[in-house]
């Protein structure tokens, strides 16, 4: 399934279970890992495309569907569990209501959704028209040449799901040594952690916004430094070195020029050390949050005026996020949209070198 900008593989939890072994060995031999190219497996050979969601269908507790998400590695054999991917989340409604779990009611059905790798809540919007998924999905978005069918994503109450608070270091900025040099950064907790950094302090021209994935490859040894040092003072990781590769994320941010009303900040993230083609959602989340933090390097940007919409500007285009109550819960979101791509048999002869079953049926991409 496409799931905003992201693709991902689809999985019932049962199905995985039918060959015995471990995820973190099934996954990676699924996709193809460790392989750049992932030539012998379902994986696309980049971040945003070797990905796995696996779903739980819930009776009772409030909630529809339980999801886990798995960033599966390409040159590693290896899965990182330590996170949700916001992208992603968008095809758990989709999938429930096209397999007949949750039933549409009205124009929009919510479909309540649990994300494990969080225990975060995530209210799901999908448009319903007359009770029922359009034949044709006509729904747009930044970033993705081909329309989906439209699904809100409304994080509830997400701060501090990950570390216990928003600003896990109880300031709105910290000092953190790298490459010899001292950076003013913001850490954010909300929808994942986030590790804010100035573009100005980078020596990127926030008003050539289409100048910084240039000036950030240039600069990704010190920026992974920056994020591993962060993930210790998040306490995410006991050293920087035992940092997981997906979080916390890290994100460079500039003000607009003057010349485009279009967008409240410039936002350049990097997902698994490269630049990020659009913006996680999950980390979109966590802006949109740091931007009604006072004294974050977001807030310096955005200031006191925002109203209930921070507008984000992406290399994929501008991503606007909302905020809303709902049944007395804050909920922080956005809008994607999702398609199911195709339902098939992954056929597997063997993992860790015990034959298994050749099929995982039920898989959706």
């Amino acid at each position: 399934m496409r799931g905003g900008t992201s693709k991902c593989w689809v999985f019932e939890a049962e199905h995985l279970q039918d060959g015995g072994a471990s995820l973190d060995v099934l996954l990676p031999r699924l996709f193809g890992s460790p392989d750049s190219r992932q030539i012998d497996g379902v994986g696309g050979a980049t971040s945003t495309t070797s990905k796995a969601v696996i779903l739980h269908r819930l009776h009772g507790d409030g909630v529809d569907v339980e999801f886990t998400f798995a960033q599966v590695g390409i040159e590693e054999a290896a899965v990182d569990w330590g996170s949700n991917c916001g992208n992603c989340s968008a095809v758990v409604g989709l999938y429930a209501l096209e397999k007949g779990w949750v039933v549409p009611n009205g124009d929009v059905t919510r479909i309540v959704t649990r994300n494990t790798n969080t225990g975060q809540i995530i209210v799901q919007r999908v448009a319903t028209p007359a009770g029922a998924l359009p034949d044709v999905p006509a729904a747009e978005m930044p970033g993705v040449p081909f329309p989906g069918h439209l699904v809100g994503l409304g994080f509830q109450d997400p701060a501090g799901k990950t570390t216990g608070a928003l600003l896990p270091t109880g300031a709105a900025t910290d000092t953190i040594m790298a490459g010899g040099t001292r950076w003013t950064v913001s850490m954010v907790d909300a929808g994942a952690p986030v590790v804010i950094v100035r573009a100005v302090d980078l020596g990127l021209d926030p008003a050539r916004y289409d100048s910084w994935q240039a000036g950030l490859e240039q600069q990704l040894g010190t920026l992974e430094q920056i994020r591993r040092q962060a993930a210790v003072r998040m306490g995410l990781a006991p050293t920087p070195a035992a940092a997981a590769r997906a979080i916390p994320k890290l994100a460079v941010v500039g003000a607009p020029a003057a010349s485009d009303p279009a967008c409240d900040v410039n936002v350049m993230m990097l997902s698994m050390g490269k630049p990020h083609p659009a913006l996680a959602i999950t980390g979109s989340i966590a802006l949109t949050l740091a931007a009604r933090t006072g004294g974050t390097i977001l807030h310096t940007i955005t200031g006191e005026a925002l109203g209930t919409t921070l507008r984000l500007r992406t290399p994929a285009g501008v991503i606007e996020t909302w905020s809303e109550e709902h049944d007395g819960n804050l909920l922080v979101g956005v809008d994607r949209t999702a398609r199911t791509i195709a339902t098939t048999i992954i056929h597997l002869p063997e993992v860790a070198g015990s034959t298994v079953a050749a099929s995982f049926a039920g898989a959706s991409l």
